[in-house]
């Protein structure tokens, strides 16, 4: 079994630690996927512009070699510190990246080893039955013998056009936030393009992660089980909820002091003597949901669940707890599996 991550770009490559020589960590596995050997299938539209494959961008079927595209576009600009294929336009910038048209432009890459252009030339290779492999890579003079083969120069120009590079991003971050902000809260007609509905829209078109309409989709449907879910607990409706639940769920909550806890009659207990104490009214708020998609008929999702009510003396008071819950789709109804909550033990069920 092998991992795809799909979204290989600089801001998901994080250092350990500020030292010298520090390892890098690969960060942000929302869309990553796992693949037998080395399976190849189409596995939806994906990824971040600028990082693209051009497979990915033909609807073809892809698997690993889309990382290795991305790696050397990541290899680009930490050489010079700007990308391989750049246009404000989408459309254009796609089928630069489909042709495969970038070049090695002085006087930034005057300087940089002959070996270092091969290896990029390597990765970005249009067919991806014949670009380089992660294994070959690690093979490649330029890293197996970087001693004698990589040049070991300060590159200040380089440093300075990452700054620049990253300048902009962030600047067009804060105008697309703002643009989404005033578009959420204007109240007024969704206008703009339906077909793009599906994607993760952004003035600066390399570095917004998008995702196809039926990823999209699926994970608005795991959010919407969620609340519901949410909703049955903050009524007292142990009837719903069980209709949500395997009746062989797990569970790591608080209130079982760390034990796993299997079934629902540990769970039945605090609506049945809760809930008829308490029939103060209960808000609660999902925040921060991030969903993971298992297949077609397996999600997680986890998020952070504030919940406001009054407590025995009528004072209003909020609580918070991390939550992680794993659904499962049966004959078209999707039921949790497993959760996990971490915080202090809650005065109401879960």
């Amino acid at each position: 079994m092998g991992v795809v991550h799909r979204d290989l770009k600089p801001e998901n490559l994080l250092l350990a630690s500020k030292l010298k020589g520090a390892a890098v960590k690969l960060a942000d596995f929302g869309l990553a996927i796992e693949v037998e050997g080395e399976q190849q299938a189409w596995f939806g539209f994906a990824g971040t512009p600028g990082y693209l494959s051009p497979e990915v961008l033909r609807k073809d079927p892809y698997g690993k070699p889309v990382d290795l595209w991305a790696c050397g576009v990541i290899l680009y600009i930490l050489l010079v510190g700007y990308p391989p294929f750049w246009d404000e336009d989408q459309h254009r910038l796609y089928q630069q990246i489909k042709a495969g048209a970038y070049d090695f432009p002085s006087p930034e890459w005057d300087t940089v080893t002959p070996e270092a252009k091969d290896l990029i030339n390597k990765m970005l290779t249009i067919n991806p039955s014949k670009r380089i492999t992660a294994a070959e890579a690690l093979k490649h003079p330029w890293i197996s013998h970087r001693s004698t083969v990589a040049s070991c120069m300060h590159r200040q120009e380089t440093v300075d056009c990452l700054k620049k590079f990253n300048a902009r991003r962030k600047l067009k971050g804060a105008i697309l936030t703002t643009m989404l902000a005033t578009r959420n809260f204007s109240g007024g007609k969704s206008g703009g393009n339906k077909k793009n509905d599906g994607v993760k829209e952004s003035s600066e078109s390399t570095n917004t992660t998008i995702e196809d309409e039926d990823t999209k989709v699926r994970k608005q449907e795991i959010i919407k089980v969620t609340e519901q879910l949410i909703e049955a607990i903050s009524n007292g409706d142990f009837e719903s909820y069980t209709k949500m639940c395997d009746p062989g769920m797990t569970a790591f909550e608080p209130e079982a002091l760390g034990n796993l806890v299997e079934g629902l009659d540990f769970h039945r207990f605090y609506f049945e003597n809760l809930w008829s104490r308490n029939s103060k009214p209960v808000h609660t708020t999902i925040l921060n949901p991030h969903i993971h998609l298992m297949g077609d008929e397996s999600a997680c999702i986890a998020y952070i669940r504030i919940t406001q009510y009054l407590d025995a003396g009528g004072i209003p008071r909020t609580a918070q707890s991390e939550e992680t819950r794993v659904w499962h789709r049966r004959d078209g109804k999707w039921q949790i599996v497993h959760f996990h909550r971490s915080g202090a033990p809650s005065v109401l069920p879960h």
